[in-house]
């Protein structure tokens, strides 16, 4: 240990074992992902902010969303690609353990959101009639505002603490696309702790939304009602969203975790940057495709723009 140096910055190494020859055709991959993901999310938000048809609990969710996913985008891809384009490979340690906060304060922001779509169209198909007394704007104001300052930090704050006492020494060199765990002494016990509270981050909200589609699917096949059976085709949606969101975390963390298997770091980066990154560019996408009034208001936006320049 006492020839061992203390770690003040870590090192991203991206896509462990990339041939130099394709650092350009990768970043500059990733640099359209993020513009794409800056554009639909942004496009999104914009939408929803300032067109007073839109005020409503399920676009306000949809809203919420894609600014969880800009976000996060924001806060790893620009690094990210200024490493390949710039060499700007290092990142201050203090850096380094905000990213992972904000990284899992994202991701778990992503699945409580998603849990509180889901109890949107459980009340929406299995309690239509009470449906605008229960979900107000008012109740999805205090109830996103609650999963952005409490839920999430709460529940991810303890990886950044974790991460804060480990022991750090070198190698200080991540495999990874952001920040992660590094360390010269053994760490399983630290990060059974982080799968733990990962676990429960996905698990809980997607256990509360299963059973939501379960009540949603028992009261239409109860019913012969061909409105709830309408209701029930912008639930499509979500559940691709959903299964975009959980299905590979949860398969990653569960596989990461078996003591005989071992993912090689390239695969494992690649991974990363496809169940992280092409979800958040498509989300928005989805939403453009299958809801009607987000679709009618991007038309009439576009269609405004067009008059004005005419003008």
């Amino acid at each position: 240990m006492s020839n061992l140096t203390a770690v003040s910055e870590i090192i991203l190494v991206g896509f462990p074992g990339l041939p130099d020859a394709f650092h350009g055709l990768v970043s500059t991959v990733m640099f359209f992902a993020y513009m794409i993901s800056l554009t639909t999310n942004g496009t999104v938000i914009f939408l929803v902010t300032f067109n007073e048809n839109l005020h409503q609990p399920m676009y306000l969710f949809i809203a919420n969303l894609a600014t969880s996913d800009l976000l996060f985008d924001t806060v790893t891809l620009p690094k990210l690609i200024a490493r390949y384009w710039f060499g700007a490979s290092t990142i201050p340690l203090r850096m380094c353990f905000f990213q992972i906060f904000l990284v899992h304060y994202f991701g778990g922001l992503d699945s409580f959101l998603l849990m509180l779509m889901a109890a949107d169209r459980y009340v929406a198909i299995c309690h239509p009639l009470r449906y605008t007394s229960i979900v107000t704007n008012k109740v999805v104001t205090i109830s996103c505002g609650f999963c952005w300052t409490i839920l999430s930090p709460s529940t991810n704050i303890v990886a950044t603490v974790l991460a804060s006492q480990i022991p750090l020494c070198g190698p200080n060199k991540i495999n990874s696309l952001f920040c992660g765990y590094t360390a010269c002494t053994d760490i399983s016990g630290t990060r059974k702790v982080v799968f733990v509270f990962a676990m429960v981050v996905l698990l809980v909200p997607l256990g509360l939304i299963l059973v939501s589609y379960i009540k949603i699917i028992v009261t239409i096949s109860m019913t012969r009602s061909e409105s709830l059976r309408r209701a029930f085709s912008t639930c499509m949606t979500h559940l691709l969203v959903i299964a975009f969101y959980f299905a590979p975390r949860i398969f990653m963390y569960i596989v990461s975790n078996i003591p005989f298997v071992r993912i090689k770091p390239d695969v494992g980066a690649l991974l990363l940057y496809l169940y992280s990154f092409v979800p958040h560019m498509a989300n928005p996408i989805i939403y453009f495709l299958q809801t009607k009034e987000i679709k009618q208001t991007l038309r009439r936006a576009l269609q405004g723009s067009k008059f004005r320049e005419k003008a």
